[in-house]
């Protein structure tokens, strides 16, 4: 009983000693965490209470201020920090085994002798096939310190025993630049997924290597890149614009204005630019959007980009978690706010599914299929810095030149091929069986991109898997479907065979926005556009 008494004596004195620092929210907050803990009737996770607290009070404010917990904090940062610490493969999960696609180049599985096709049944004699072990689970028995080893059990085709290997962990760099090749003669095309710290060097390689083969005009493919760091964007809009050419500017209720500005030593001032983007390109990929085309420096190709123009800052808690707190927006050069409108009253959880329900509200208003459907204020119009054409605010960056999706080639029956793997189990078995004759045959991937047809074989066993999974077969939509099915079976043996340039070279020639801006380069769209008054 006199702890109760004393316990209510020292809340009643830590509330008016709230009121008498003038800071009442915070004292009420701490007393209400304080009061829980000490007299709840039951016994109660302090913790819990407090990530709880945290993440009502962000979901009051905007889409993108965020709470995350330690696992999260360092699940995040790794593909942007450019490594992380394992033995080095790309890999992929068939019927419970974990493939071998490729093994990193230089990295600790080639050195130690695992080879693309190779399969892994145990890491440290625990079994990780045919167990239903999760992917998250295989991944944090695979990675670990660097230094550190690890032994994998391997079973490899045409090889009658187990194979052993002891690999020791290193940094495995996790590259942004997906593709870097040249589309057509002078032409060079750079696709990046997301800006993170080595995108800058590896794009400025991409680039030497490019204009060593004649590049002069270049296609940067933004499409479905959602942004990332700050300074990996300004480095990028820099190899394109002069001196002291502003970039982008934040601007906030306690952030005062805070500009970038280019250095004017880029690699790619002259030439002709187009950018590509679409609805999932957002932050850092409609910075850079923003600045070329705010300055005229290229055209853009595609749809209107997602909008996410807040500014986070990290905040780091003593227990290795974060809050990413918004407290500015970003400003294109021409004085656009990239950020899209948000509701910011009413329940939380509300708020945020109605944010991420805007692109569906575009589908269905039909801006993802008709540019006229799309219509600004005449208060949105702002004027751009060289040329003065009309360009729009309002969220998101709006292209110069509108490309619908195109939905001929998706079918029911197709989007069934691949949610149920069809489309990746039917090449990882191709490969399997003709890897060394595809080796053979075909010198380089250009005499493979030229000869190599997906037949009329191939496809019976596709069409034979994808009975085994029950999925019914409709011919029409098969039929309507085929370009775009063969296409991906092709593209994904490249990509086995060779990279993820490789990859996208072939998935190029039917991507729409890609096809768009060729004919913008090859038909004078470009130059329309920039000699307008």
């Amino acid at each position: 009983m006199k702890k109760i008494i004393a316990l209510g004596l020292w809340l009643s004195a830590f509330a008016l000693l709230a009121t008498a620092q003038g800071n009442l929210p915070l004292r009420k907050l701490q007393m209400a965490e304080f009061a829980i803990s000490r007299l709840y009737v039951d016994t109660v996770n302090e913790d819990k209470l407090v990530e709880s607290a945290i993440i009502e009070m962000l979901a009051q404010l905007d889409p993108h201020s965020t709470y995350n917990n330690a696992e999260e904090v360092k699940a995040m940062n790794e593909p942007l920090q450019g490594n992380f610490e394992g033995i080095g493969i790309q890999f992929q999960m068939i019927e419970d085994t974990l493939l071998v696609i490729q093994p990193v180049s230089g990295g600790p599985s080639e050195k130690a002798g695992i080879l693309a096709g190779d399969r892994i049944t145990a890491v440290n004699d625990t079994a990780i096939a045919g167990v239903k072990m999760s992917t998250d689970e295989i991944m944090e028995r695979l990675r670990g310190p660097k230094g550190s080893e690890v032994d994998l059990s391997i079973v490899r085709r045409g090889v009658k025993d187990v194979l052993s290997f002891r690999v020791k962990r290193d940094k495995i760099p996790i590259y942004s630049l997906d593709a870097a090749y040249m589309i057509q003669p002078q032409t060079g095309y750079i696709r990046i997924n997301r800006f993170g710290a080595t995108t800058p060097d590896e794009f400025a390689q991409a680039l030497k290597k490019l204009q060593a083969q004649g590049m002069k005009d270049l296609i940067l493919d933004l499409q479905g890149n959602g942004g990332g760091y700050l300074n990996a964007a300004i480095d990028l809009a820099n190899q394109f614009l002069g001196q002291r050419e502003l970039i982008v500017y934040t601007e906030g209720r306690a952030e005062r204005r805070r500009e970038f500005q280019a250095e004017g030593n880029g690699r790619l001032r002259t030439g002709r630019l187009v950018v590509l983007v679409d609805e999932y390109s957002a932050s850092a990929s409609e910075i850079v959007t923003g600045a070329i085309q705010d300055w005229d420096r290229g055209v853009v190709v595609g749809r209107r980009t997602f909008g996410k123009g807040l500014v986070q800052r990290p905040i780091d808690l003593p227990d290795g978690s974060m809050i990413r707190l918004t407290v500015a927006r970003y400003y294109t050069p021409a004085g656009r706010c990239i950020q899209k409108p948000y509701v910011t009253t009413g329940n939380g959880e509300d708020m945020l599914e109605q944010y991420h329900r805007d692109l569906l509200e575009r589908f269905k208003h039909g801006e993802l299929m008709h540019a006229d459907s799309i219509h600004f204020p005449d208060s949105l119009k702002y004027r751009t810095k060289r040329l003065g054409r009309t360009v729009y605010g309002g969220g998101g960056i709006m292209p110069d030149f509108f490309v619908p999706i195109d939905t001929t080639l998706y079918t029911d029956y197709h989007r069934d091929l691949v949610a149920k793997g069809v489309i990746i189990r039917s090449t990882t078995g191709y490969i399997e069986q003709h890897r060394q004759e595809l080796k053979s045959r075909y010198k380089d991937f250009d005499d493979f991109n030229r000869q190599f047809e997906i037949d009329d074989a191939f496809m019976s066993d596709v069409c034979a898997l994808a009975y085994k999974e029950a999925i019914e077969f409709d011919e029409a939509e098969y039929m309507q479907s085929l370009p775009l099915i063969k296409t991906q079976l092709k593209a994904l043996i490249a990509r086995d065979l060779w990279d993820m340039s490789e990859y996208f070279q072939v998935m190029n020639t039917t991507d729409p926005i890609v096809r768009q801006a060729l004919k913008v380069l090859d038909e004078g769209g470009y130059e329309r556009v920039m000699a307008r008054p």
